[in-house]
């Protein structure tokens, strides 16, 4: 009997033991995690991340970026990165340090067109995204898509946002000559890709605040992208998300391949994207919060 007692304690030892060893990884983990929250709750980064269109690379904004920098006080660093088909990220540049808005432009090696390879730059992108999110403790960000770059602007939110919603918002999606209907002009035949958008819509943040800009080389369109592709974007954003404003530019740099470098473009993203002041003034008014679904 004595000996049977012995045995039943040392194996309640054993099992106390072993609960220990398995407890001591877990409360370091516990502990990391939390963390990790808080130093993102009170992180104040918060980047401006940029997706060009087919063809593009990241060098697609070097344009756009020297100008957005020429126009604010506190010059905003750059950190490019390249999604290889294999899914291997090849960076370069940099988050400077105290730079709190920094840009980050995120390119494919295979950055072709069609909605099979849209669907697959999304893939790559979350890929990138995954990553920054690990390195940085962002908890909110912009996104800026020129072209296609809002088509997989578009489906990352609806496949792969979810992931990230609890920990980072997305605040704002700029997208500029983006052909929402692909090469459509009229509405009345939607491409399976717009019919799939506006069947995953409710995905979506319905705080979000979308500008979509297009560019108007003539009546129809902007040289490449017709003018009702651009708004067929109201069918998936409208009154699903806080705020959907549609804008065209016209005049100079008004083609499509010209307007991440048009001059109004770049005032729409100083004023809708951006919180530094720029020169000579208290900067552009940021859009209020007042909830509005039109």
């Amino acid at each position: 009997m004595l000996k049977k007692v012995k045995k039943n304690k040392l194996f309640l030892i054993l099992i106390f033991f072993l609960l220990a060893v398995l407890m001591i990884p877990t409360y370091f983990w516990t502990k990391n995690s939390n963390k990790d929250l808080a130093e993102r709750k009170k992180s104040q980064l918060s980047p401006v991340i940029m997706v060009p269109g087919s063809s593009a690379t990241t060098e697609r904004f070097n344009e756009l970026v020297s100008t957005l920098n020429k126009d604010t006080v506190e010059k905003h660093s750059v950190l490019k990165i390249k999604v290889d088909t294999d899914g291997q990220l090849v960076y370069s540049g940099k988050i400077s340090k105290g730079d709190n808005e920094p840009f980050i432009i995120i390119g494919f090696e295979n950055n072709k067109d069609g909605y099979s390879n849209i669907k697959k730059q999304a893939s790559w992108l979350n890929i990138a995204f995954q990553s920054l999110s690990k390195q940085y403790t962002f908890n909110n960000f912009k996104a800026f898509g020129h072209s296609n770059g809002g088509l997989i602007w578009t489906y990352w939110l609806e496949h792969y946002y979810s992931d990230y919603s609890s920990e980072i918002k997305i605040k704002e999606l700029m997208t500029v000559g983006t052909p929402f209907n692909f090469n459509e002009t009229s509405i009345s035949h939607k491409t399976q890709m717009l019919e799939d958008f506006i069947k995953n819509k409710s995905k979506i943040p319905s705080s979000l605040n979308v500008y979509s800009v297009s560019g108007g080389e003539n009546y129809e369109s902007d040289g490449l992208v017709p003018e009702n592709s651009v708004e067929a974007g109201k069918y998936i954003f409208q009154n699903q998300v806080n705020h959907y404003t549609t804008m065209t530019v016209t005049g100079e740099d008004a083609q499509h391949s010209s307007l991440p470098q048009n001059k109004q473009v770049v005032q729409l993203i100083e004023q809708y994207l951006l919180k530094a002041v720029q020169k000579g003034n208290n900067g552009p008014q940021r859009n209020s919060n007042k909830k509005d679904k039109n």
